[in-house]
Protein backbone atom coordinates (compact mmCIF):
# COMPACT_ATOMS: atom_id res chain seq x y z
CA UNK A 1 0.00 0.00 0.00
CA UNK A 2 1.32 3.42 -1.14
CA UNK A 3 0.99 6.01 2.22
CA UNK A 4 -0.20 9.81 1.33
CA UNK A 5 2.23 11.90 -1.45
CA UNK A 6 4.85 13.94 0.89
CA UNK A 7 3.86 16.60 -1.98
CA UNK A 8 0.37 15.72 -3.72
CA UNK A 9 -0.84 16.84 -6.98
CA UNK A 10 -3.68 18.42 -7.03
CA UNK A 11 -6.39 16.67 -6.29
CA UNK A 12 -7.28 14.74 -9.05
CA UNK A 13 -10.70 14.10 -10.96
CA UNK A 14 -12.79 11.47 -8.89
CA UNK A 15 -14.03 8.33 -10.86
CA UNK A 16 -16.34 7.62 -7.82
CA UNK A 17 -20.17 8.16 -8.14
CA UNK A 18 -21.73 9.43 -5.65
CA UNK A 19 -25.80 9.24 -5.51
CA UNK A 20 -28.10 10.94 -2.97
CA UNK A 21 -28.02 10.20 0.39
CA UNK A 22 -30.97 8.71 2.16
CA UNK A 23 -32.28 10.21 5.43
CA UNK A 24 -30.13 8.18 8.43
CA UNK A 25 -32.77 6.04 10.62
CA UNK A 26 -32.50 8.41 13.37
CA UNK A 27 -34.02 11.22 12.25
CA UNK A 28 -31.32 13.21 15.09
CA UNK A 29 -28.66 12.83 13.61
CA UNK A 30 -28.18 15.30 11.09
CA UNK A 31 -27.44 14.81 7.31
CA UNK A 32 -24.31 16.23 6.92
CA UNK A 33 -22.25 13.67 9.27
CA UNK A 34 -22.26 11.17 6.63
CA UNK A 35 -21.62 13.42 3.84
CA UNK A 36 -18.59 14.91 5.74
CA UNK A 37 -17.72 11.35 6.67
CA UNK A 38 -17.63 9.96 2.67
CA UNK A 39 -15.67 13.38 1.99
CA UNK A 40 -12.63 12.60 4.63
CA UNK A 41 -13.11 8.68 3.68
CA UNK A 42 -12.84 9.92 -0.61
CA UNK A 43 -9.21 12.12 0.80
CA UNK A 44 -7.96 9.79 2.51
CA UNK A 45 -7.83 7.06 -0.06
CA UNK A 46 -4.35 6.57 -2.06
CA UNK A 47 -4.63 8.61 -5.45
CA UNK A 48 -4.11 5.37 -7.82
CA UNK A 49 -6.18 7.50 -10.47
CA UNK A 50 -3.41 10.67 -10.40
CA UNK A 51 -1.65 10.20 -13.95
CA UNK A 52 2.20 11.09 -15.01
CA UNK A 53 2.97 11.69 -18.75
CA UNK A 54 6.66 11.36 -19.38
CA UNK A 55 7.88 12.87 -22.54
CA UNK A 56 11.04 11.09 -23.62
CA UNK A 57 11.49 7.18 -23.75
CA UNK A 58 15.21 7.16 -22.71
CA UNK A 59 16.45 5.72 -20.08
CA UNK A 60 15.68 8.39 -18.09
CA UNK A 61 11.93 8.78 -18.66
CA UNK A 62 11.29 4.75 -18.06
CA UNK A 63 13.79 4.41 -15.07
CA UNK A 64 10.95 7.42 -13.69
CA UNK A 65 7.77 5.40 -15.10
CA UNK A 66 9.01 1.83 -13.58
CA UNK A 67 9.53 3.55 -10.49
CA UNK A 68 6.05 5.70 -10.64
CA UNK A 69 4.00 3.15 -11.20
CA UNK A 70 5.24 1.46 -8.64
CA UNK A 71 4.30 4.09 -6.51
CA UNK A 72 1.06 3.77 -8.05
CA UNK A 73 0.49 6.26 -10.29
CA UNK A 74 -1.20 5.66 -13.80
CA UNK A 75 1.48 6.93 -16.33
CA UNK A 76 2.47 6.83 -19.75
CA UNK A 77 5.55 7.68 -21.90
CA UNK A 78 5.52 9.59 -24.94
CA UNK A 79 8.35 9.07 -27.53
CA UNK A 80 9.32 10.76 -30.73
CA UNK A 81 11.04 7.78 -31.95
CA UNK A 82 9.44 4.79 -33.59
CA UNK A 83 11.31 2.59 -30.82
CA UNK A 84 12.10 3.31 -27.29
CA UNK A 85 15.42 3.51 -25.89
CA UNK A 86 17.23 6.40 -26.25
CA UNK A 87 21.18 6.41 -26.79
CA UNK A 88 20.67 2.54 -25.14
CA UNK A 89 18.97 1.23 -28.67
CA UNK A 90 20.92 -1.08 -30.62
CA UNK A 91 21.29 -2.90 -33.98
CA UNK A 92 22.69 -5.95 -35.35
CA UNK A 93 26.38 -6.49 -36.98
CA UNK A 94 25.82 -10.43 -36.92
CA UNK A 95 25.40 -12.35 -33.93
CA UNK A 96 24.19 -10.46 -30.64
CA UNK A 97 23.10 -6.73 -30.84
CA UNK A 98 25.08 -4.04 -29.97
CA UNK A 99 24.77 -0.44 -29.21
CA UNK A 100 25.11 2.53 -31.44
CA UNK A 101 27.38 4.37 -28.99
CA UNK A 102 29.02 2.33 -26.66
CA UNK A 103 28.49 1.41 -22.89
CA UNK A 104 29.63 -0.44 -20.13
CA UNK A 105 29.04 -0.17 -16.32
CA UNK A 106 31.38 0.25 -13.34
CA UNK A 107 31.33 -1.53 -10.34
CA UNK A 108 30.51 0.76 -8.19
CA UNK A 109 27.64 1.59 -10.34
CA UNK A 110 24.76 1.28 -7.47
CA UNK A 111 21.34 2.06 -9.83
CA UNK A 112 22.15 -0.10 -12.48
CA UNK A 113 22.66 -3.24 -10.17
CA UNK A 114 19.38 -2.22 -8.58
CA UNK A 115 17.44 -2.55 -11.94
CA UNK A 116 19.08 -5.13 -12.75
CA UNK A 117 18.10 -7.17 -9.89
CA UNK A 118 14.25 -5.80 -10.50
CA UNK A 119 14.55 -7.24 -13.53
CA UNK A 120 15.83 -10.23 -12.66
CA UNK A 121 18.55 -10.14 -15.05
CA UNK A 122 21.53 -10.56 -12.72
CA UNK A 123 22.74 -13.40 -14.32
CA UNK A 124 23.41 -11.41 -17.16
CA UNK A 125 25.86 -9.05 -15.84
CA UNK A 126 29.44 -9.55 -16.14
CA UNK A 127 33.05 -8.05 -15.53
CA UNK A 128 35.91 -7.99 -17.05
CA UNK A 129 39.21 -6.95 -16.83
CA UNK A 130 40.28 -4.01 -19.40
CA UNK A 131 43.17 -2.59 -20.80
CA UNK A 132 43.43 1.63 -21.86
CA UNK A 133 45.85 3.38 -23.67
CA UNK A 134 46.93 6.50 -24.91
CA UNK A 135 47.99 7.59 -28.47
CA UNK A 136 50.63 10.61 -28.19
CA UNK A 137 53.74 11.33 -30.78
CA UNK A 138 52.47 9.41 -32.87
CA UNK A 139 53.04 5.93 -30.52
CA UNK A 140 50.55 3.86 -29.00
CA UNK A 141 51.28 3.50 -24.87
CA UNK A 142 50.30 1.13 -22.40
CA UNK A 143 48.31 3.01 -20.05
CA UNK A 144 47.13 0.46 -16.86
CA UNK A 145 49.24 1.23 -13.96
CA UNK A 146 52.32 2.49 -12.32
CA UNK A 147 54.37 0.54 -14.62
CA UNK A 148 53.22 1.81 -17.77
CA UNK A 149 53.21 5.47 -16.54
CA UNK A 150 56.92 5.02 -15.33
CA UNK A 151 57.28 3.86 -19.05
CA UNK A 152 54.99 6.56 -20.54
CA UNK A 153 58.08 8.87 -22.37
CA UNK A 154 56.54 12.29 -23.31
CA UNK A 155 56.75 12.88 -19.36
CA UNK A 156 60.11 12.75 -16.79
CA UNK A 157 60.38 11.52 -13.93
CA UNK A 158 59.16 14.79 -11.55
CA UNK A 159 55.87 14.78 -14.29
CA UNK A 160 54.83 11.47 -13.62
CA UNK A 161 54.90 11.88 -9.93
CA UNK A 162 53.08 14.97 -10.17
CA UNK A 163 50.36 12.81 -12.82
CA UNK A 164 49.73 9.90 -9.91
CA UNK A 165 49.77 12.20 -7.03
CA UNK A 166 47.15 14.40 -8.82
CA UNK A 167 44.47 12.24 -10.33
CA UNK A 168 44.94 10.17 -6.87
CA UNK A 169 43.95 13.22 -5.29
CA UNK A 170 41.02 14.40 -7.42
CA UNK A 171 39.81 10.62 -7.56
CA UNK A 172 39.30 10.58 -3.62
CA UNK A 173 38.32 14.87 -3.40
CA UNK A 174 34.39 14.73 -2.11
CA UNK A 175 34.21 18.50 -2.22
CA UNK A 176 33.47 19.05 -5.83
CA UNK A 177 31.16 21.88 -5.66
CA UNK A 178 34.43 24.31 -4.31
CA UNK A 179 35.80 23.34 -7.38
CA UNK A 180 32.79 24.81 -9.86
CA UNK A 181 34.32 27.95 -10.99
CA UNK A 182 38.02 26.45 -11.45
CA UNK A 183 39.33 25.53 -15.13
CA UNK A 184 40.35 22.00 -15.31
CA UNK A 185 43.64 22.77 -17.40
CA UNK A 186 44.37 25.93 -15.18
CA UNK A 187 44.95 23.61 -12.06
CA UNK A 188 46.57 20.71 -13.97
CA UNK A 189 48.79 23.17 -15.08
CA UNK A 190 49.37 24.36 -11.55
CA UNK A 191 49.41 21.17 -9.71
CA UNK A 192 49.76 18.51 -12.29
CA UNK A 193 52.61 20.25 -14.22
CA UNK A 194 52.90 21.62 -17.76
CA UNK A 195 54.36 18.66 -19.36
CA UNK A 196 51.12 16.96 -17.79
CA UNK A 197 48.99 19.33 -19.13
CA UNK A 198 50.60 19.30 -22.53
CA UNK A 199 51.27 15.66 -23.15
CA UNK A 200 47.97 14.18 -21.29
CA UNK A 201 45.16 16.45 -20.01
CA UNK A 202 45.40 19.05 -22.70
CA UNK A 203 45.04 16.89 -25.56
CA UNK A 204 42.52 14.78 -24.22
CA UNK A 205 40.08 17.72 -22.75
CA UNK A 206 40.89 19.33 -25.99
CA UNK A 207 39.63 15.94 -28.28
CA UNK A 208 36.51 15.46 -25.99
CA UNK A 209 35.89 19.52 -25.53
CA UNK A 210 36.58 21.23 -28.31
CA UNK A 211 36.83 24.75 -28.26
CA UNK A 212 35.23 24.30 -24.40
CA UNK A 213 37.94 22.36 -23.21
CA UNK A 214 39.64 25.76 -21.35
CA UNK A 215 36.39 26.26 -19.53
CA UNK A 216 35.61 22.89 -18.13
CA UNK A 217 35.21 22.74 -14.04
CA UNK A 218 37.47 20.60 -12.22
CA UNK A 219 34.12 19.77 -10.61
CA UNK A 220 33.85 17.58 -13.83
CA UNK A 221 37.14 15.98 -13.43
CA UNK A 222 36.68 15.25 -9.48
CA UNK A 223 33.57 13.03 -11.06
CA UNK A 224 35.53 11.20 -14.01
CA UNK A 225 38.61 10.15 -12.17
CA UNK A 226 36.62 9.36 -9.11
CA UNK A 227 34.34 6.84 -11.35
CA UNK A 228 37.80 5.06 -12.97
CA UNK A 229 39.37 4.97 -9.87
CA UNK A 230 36.59 3.25 -7.65
CA UNK A 231 36.76 0.47 -10.69
CA UNK A 232 39.95 -1.00 -9.99
CA UNK A 233 40.62 -3.86 -8.33
CA UNK A 234 44.15 -4.55 -7.72
CA UNK A 235 45.66 -1.59 -9.86
CA UNK A 236 43.59 -3.07 -13.40
CA UNK A 237 40.09 -1.57 -13.79
CA UNK A 238 37.16 -4.02 -13.66
CA UNK A 239 33.80 -2.96 -16.41
CA UNK A 240 30.95 -4.43 -16.54
CA UNK A 241 29.16 -5.64 -19.54
CA UNK A 242 25.39 -7.05 -19.67
CA UNK A 243 25.14 -10.46 -22.22
CA UNK A 244 23.24 -9.55 -25.12
CA UNK A 245 23.97 -5.99 -24.74
CA UNK A 246 21.71 -3.21 -23.05
CA UNK A 247 18.92 -4.57 -25.36
CA UNK A 248 18.56 -7.17 -22.49
CA UNK A 249 17.84 -4.47 -20.08
CA UNK A 250 15.52 -2.19 -22.52
CA UNK A 251 13.70 -5.65 -23.45
CA UNK A 252 12.87 -6.59 -19.69
CA UNK A 253 11.99 -2.89 -19.11
CA UNK A 254 9.35 -2.20 -21.21
CA UNK A 255 8.59 -5.83 -20.68
CA UNK A 256 7.91 -4.83 -16.41
CA UNK A 257 6.09 -1.48 -17.56
CA UNK A 258 3.81 -3.39 -19.62
CA UNK A 259 2.80 -5.72 -16.80
CA UNK A 260 2.65 -2.38 -14.51
CA UNK A 261 -0.06 -0.86 -17.31
CA UNK A 262 2.13 1.56 -18.17
CA UNK A 263 1.40 2.87 -21.75
CA UNK A 264 3.50 2.57 -23.96
CA UNK A 265 3.57 5.40 -26.94
CA UNK A 266 6.16 6.03 -29.57
CA UNK A 267 6.60 8.05 -32.90
CA UNK A 268 4.81 11.23 -31.14
CA UNK A 269 7.04 13.66 -30.96
CA UNK A 270 5.85 17.44 -29.04
CA UNK A 271 4.52 19.58 -31.30
CA UNK A 272 3.18 22.42 -28.25
CA UNK A 273 1.81 22.89 -24.68
CA UNK A 274 -0.71 24.19 -23.30
CA UNK A 275 -0.26 26.62 -20.70
CA UNK A 276 -2.49 28.33 -18.45
CA UNK A 277 -2.33 30.71 -15.75
CA UNK A 278 1.50 28.79 -14.72
CA UNK A 279 -0.56 25.69 -15.08
CA UNK A 280 1.03 23.00 -17.62
CA UNK A 281 -2.60 21.84 -18.91
CA UNK A 282 -1.58 19.41 -21.53
CA UNK A 283 0.86 18.58 -24.80
CA UNK A 284 0.28 18.17 -28.30
CA UNK A 285 2.16 15.63 -29.86
CA UNK A 286 2.08 14.42 -33.64
CA UNK A 287 -1.62 13.01 -33.63
CA UNK A 288 -2.73 13.36 -30.22
CA UNK A 289 -3.45 15.83 -27.43
CA UNK A 290 -2.35 14.20 -23.78
CA UNK A 291 -3.56 16.11 -20.55
CA UNK A 292 -4.25 16.31 -17.02
CA UNK A 293 -2.25 14.91 -14.30
CA UNK A 294 1.85 15.74 -14.14
CA UNK A 295 4.38 16.02 -16.99
CA UNK A 296 7.80 14.80 -16.56
CA UNK A 297 10.18 16.17 -19.77
CA UNK A 298 13.35 14.03 -19.77
CA UNK A 299 14.36 15.24 -22.92
CA UNK A 300 16.91 17.07 -24.01
CA UNK A 301 15.98 20.92 -23.55
CA UNK A 302 16.91 22.27 -26.99
CA UNK A 303 13.61 19.97 -28.04
CA UNK A 304 11.40 21.97 -25.53
CA UNK A 305 12.60 25.26 -25.79
CA UNK A 306 10.50 25.77 -29.07
CA UNK A 307 7.75 25.05 -27.27
CA UNK A 308 7.70 27.65 -23.95
CA UNK A 309 8.87 30.93 -26.04
CA UNK A 310 5.62 32.37 -26.34
CA UNK A 311 4.32 30.70 -23.48
CA UNK A 312 6.79 30.73 -20.75
CA UNK A 313 9.45 32.77 -22.02
CA UNK A 314 11.46 32.98 -18.82
CA UNK A 315 11.62 29.50 -18.64
CA UNK A 316 12.65 29.04 -22.30
CA UNK A 317 15.56 31.26 -21.58
CA UNK A 318 16.73 29.35 -18.90
CA UNK A 319 16.85 26.33 -20.57
CA UNK A 320 18.26 27.70 -23.55
CA UNK A 321 21.86 28.30 -21.68
CA UNK A 322 22.28 24.32 -21.89
CA UNK A 323 24.48 23.55 -24.98
CA UNK A 324 24.79 19.87 -25.89
CA UNK A 325 27.43 18.42 -27.71
CA UNK A 326 27.30 15.95 -31.18
CA UNK A 327 28.94 12.68 -31.32
CA UNK A 328 29.44 10.75 -33.96
CA UNK A 329 30.70 7.09 -33.61
CA UNK A 330 31.56 5.24 -36.46
CA UNK A 331 31.45 1.13 -36.20
CA UNK A 332 34.05 -1.29 -37.85
CA UNK A 333 33.44 -5.11 -38.37
CA UNK A 334 37.12 -6.02 -39.07
CA UNK A 335 38.64 -9.38 -39.90
CA UNK A 336 41.12 -9.30 -37.19
CA UNK A 337 41.76 -6.85 -33.94
CA UNK A 338 43.92 -3.86 -34.35
CA UNK A 339 45.48 -4.39 -30.78
CA UNK A 340 45.19 -5.83 -27.52
CA UNK A 341 43.72 -2.46 -25.51
CA UNK A 342 40.02 -2.15 -25.03
CA UNK A 343 40.23 1.30 -25.07
CA UNK A 344 42.79 3.71 -26.66
CA UNK A 345 42.89 7.43 -25.60
CA UNK A 346 43.90 9.92 -28.83
CA UNK A 347 45.82 12.95 -27.81
CA UNK A 348 46.29 14.32 -30.89
CA UNK A 349 44.15 17.17 -31.78
CA UNK A 350 44.81 16.61 -35.33
CA UNK A 351 42.80 13.18 -35.80
CA UNK A 352 39.16 12.98 -36.57
CA UNK A 353 38.67 11.04 -33.45
CA UNK A 354 38.96 11.03 -29.85
CA UNK A 355 38.58 7.67 -29.26
CA UNK A 356 39.31 4.02 -30.26
CA UNK A 357 37.19 1.70 -28.41
CA UNK A 358 38.21 -2.07 -29.33
CA UNK A 359 35.17 -3.17 -28.10
CA UNK A 360 35.93 -7.47 -28.51
CA UNK A 361 38.83 -7.00 -26.91
CA UNK A 362 36.09 -6.02 -23.98
CA UNK A 363 33.19 -8.58 -25.24
CA UNK A 364 34.55 -11.73 -27.04
CA UNK A 365 34.21 -11.91 -30.74
CA UNK A 366 32.75 -15.09 -30.14
CA UNK A 367 29.08 -13.24 -29.64
CA UNK A 368 29.59 -11.45 -33.13
CA UNK A 369 30.24 -13.89 -35.64
CA UNK A 370 33.86 -14.15 -34.67
CA UNK A 371 34.36 -10.34 -36.19
CA UNK A 372 36.16 -7.91 -34.56
CA UNK A 373 34.14 -4.70 -33.38
CA UNK A 374 35.39 -1.42 -33.40
CA UNK A 375 34.06 2.09 -32.22
CA UNK A 376 35.53 5.29 -33.79
CA UNK A 377 34.35 8.14 -31.32
CA UNK A 378 33.76 11.77 -32.00
CA UNK A 379 32.49 14.69 -29.32
CA UNK A 380 32.28 17.89 -31.53
CA UNK A 381 30.16 21.45 -30.79
CA UNK A 382 27.92 22.33 -33.50
CA UNK A 383 29.64 25.23 -34.56
CA UNK A 384 33.30 23.23 -35.45
CA UNK A 385 33.92 22.40 -39.30
CA UNK A 386 33.66 19.16 -38.51
CA UNK A 387 29.68 19.27 -38.01
CA UNK A 388 29.10 20.37 -41.55
CA UNK A 389 30.73 17.14 -42.96
CA UNK A 390 28.14 14.52 -44.07
CA UNK A 391 27.84 11.32 -42.55
CA UNK A 392 29.95 9.44 -45.37
CA UNK A 393 32.22 12.14 -44.69
CA UNK A 394 33.18 11.90 -41.50
CA UNK A 395 33.38 7.85 -41.81
CA UNK A 396 35.86 8.13 -44.56
CA UNK A 397 37.59 10.45 -42.68
CA UNK A 398 37.93 8.36 -39.22
CA UNK A 399 38.95 5.30 -41.83
CA UNK A 400 41.56 7.17 -42.88
CA UNK A 401 42.85 8.81 -39.75
CA UNK A 402 43.31 4.89 -38.63
CA UNK A 403 46.34 4.47 -40.78
CA UNK A 404 48.15 7.20 -38.36
CA UNK A 405 47.45 5.28 -35.85
CA UNK A 406 47.96 1.46 -36.97
CA UNK A 407 50.03 2.19 -40.26
CA UNK A 408 49.31 -1.62 -40.90
CA UNK A 409 46.05 -1.12 -40.97
CA UNK A 410 44.45 -1.94 -44.37
CA UNK A 411 40.88 -1.48 -45.39
CA UNK A 412 40.48 -4.97 -46.91
CA UNK A 413 40.05 -5.86 -42.78
CA UNK A 414 36.59 -3.89 -43.21
CA UNK A 415 33.96 -6.40 -43.25
CA UNK A 416 31.19 -3.91 -42.64
CA UNK A 417 31.00 -0.01 -41.51
CA UNK A 418 28.03 1.71 -39.98
CA UNK A 419 28.33 5.05 -38.73
CA UNK A 420 25.59 6.25 -35.51
CA UNK A 421 25.08 10.10 -34.97
CA UNK A 422 22.93 12.38 -31.91
CA UNK A 423 23.29 16.51 -31.52
CA UNK A 424 22.89 15.03 -27.76
CA UNK A 425 25.78 13.39 -26.81
CA UNK A 426 26.61 15.47 -23.93
CA UNK A 427 26.12 18.86 -22.07
CA UNK A 428 28.60 21.36 -22.46
CA UNK A 429 29.17 21.70 -18.57
CA UNK A 430 31.47 25.04 -18.25
CA UNK A 431 32.66 26.97 -15.24
CA UNK A 432 29.79 27.36 -12.65
CA UNK A 433 27.42 24.40 -14.39
CA UNK A 434 25.39 23.86 -11.82
CA UNK A 435 23.61 27.50 -12.05
CA UNK A 436 22.67 26.38 -15.52
CA UNK A 437 20.82 22.75 -13.80
CA UNK A 438 16.98 23.36 -14.19
CA UNK A 439 14.93 23.15 -11.36
CA UNK A 440 13.54 19.89 -11.76
CA UNK A 441 10.27 21.52 -10.45
CA UNK A 442 9.31 24.32 -12.45
CA UNK A 443 7.28 27.64 -11.76
CA UNK A 444 4.75 26.18 -14.09
CA UNK A 445 2.93 23.73 -12.11
CA UNK A 446 2.84 20.30 -13.56
CA UNK A 447 5.56 20.37 -15.25
CA UNK A 448 9.00 19.18 -14.34
CA UNK A 449 12.14 18.45 -15.89
CA UNK A 450 14.66 15.50 -15.34
CA UNK A 451 17.71 15.15 -18.06
CA UNK A 452 21.49 14.65 -19.17
CA UNK A 453 21.77 17.94 -17.43
CA UNK A 454 21.22 16.82 -14.25
CA UNK A 455 23.76 14.01 -14.38
CA UNK A 456 26.32 16.55 -13.94
CA UNK A 457 29.26 16.95 -12.27
CA UNK A 458 29.37 13.03 -12.92
CA UNK A 459 29.66 11.84 -16.69
CA UNK A 460 26.68 10.58 -18.82
CA UNK A 461 25.69 6.75 -18.37
CA UNK A 462 22.68 4.51 -18.07
CA UNK A 463 23.32 4.44 -14.06
CA UNK A 464 23.39 8.26 -13.60
CA UNK A 465 20.30 8.40 -15.50
CA UNK A 466 19.00 5.96 -13.50
CA UNK A 467 20.25 8.02 -10.37
CA UNK A 468 18.35 11.31 -12.07
CA UNK A 469 14.72 9.29 -12.68
CA UNK A 470 14.79 8.66 -8.96
CA UNK A 471 15.42 11.80 -7.83
CA UNK A 472 12.90 13.32 -10.06
CA UNK A 473 10.22 10.89 -8.60
CA UNK A 474 11.23 11.88 -5.16
CA UNK A 475 11.23 15.69 -6.04
CA UNK A 476 7.34 15.16 -7.18
CA UNK A 477 6.46 13.84 -3.85
CA UNK A 478 6.32 10.41 -4.70
CA UNK A 479 6.89 7.31 -2.25
CA UNK A 480 9.45 5.17 -4.24
CA UNK A 481 11.56 2.55 -3.67
CA UNK A 482 14.64 3.07 -2.11
CA UNK A 483 16.81 3.06 -5.17
CA UNK A 484 20.88 2.84 -3.74
CA UNK A 485 23.49 5.20 -4.53
CA UNK A 486 27.25 4.82 -4.07
CA UNK A 487 29.64 6.61 -6.15
CA UNK A 488 27.21 8.86 -8.23
CA UNK A 489 27.18 12.66 -8.08
CA UNK A 490 24.14 12.52 -10.15
CA UNK A 491 20.75 14.11 -9.37
CA UNK A 492 22.34 16.64 -6.69
CA UNK A 493 21.37 19.52 -8.42
CA UNK A 494 17.93 20.73 -9.05
CA UNK A 495 16.25 18.40 -6.98
CA UNK A 496 15.45 20.45 -3.63
CA UNK A 497 12.04 19.16 -2.23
Amino acid sequence: MRGPLANPPPAPTSRWCYGPVSSPADPNIPLVLPLRASFLIFLQLPAMNSSLTIIGGGITGLAAAYLASQAGYTVRVVEAQAEMGGLLRTFSPGGAPLEHFYHHFFTHDAEIHWLVEQLGLQDKLTYHETSMGIFRGGRIYPFDGIGDLLRFQPLGLMDKLRFGLTSLYLGRKSDWRSAEDVPTLDWMRRWAGKGVAQHIWGPLMKAKFGPYAEKVPLAWMIGRLGQRLNSRQSGREQLGYLQGSLQVLLDALLEALNRQGVELITGQAVRGVQIEEDQLKGIDTTDHHFKGGRFLFTIPQLYLIPFLQDQAPQLASALSQVEYFHAACTILALDRPLSHIYWLNIADENLPFGGIIEHTNFISPAHYQDQHLVYLSRYYAPQEPFAQQTASEIKDSMIEGLYKVYPKFNKNWIRKSWIFQTRTAATVCDLNFSDKVPSCRSHIENMYIANMSHIYPDERSTNNAIRVAAEACKAMGLEIADVPRNQSLSGQIGFAR
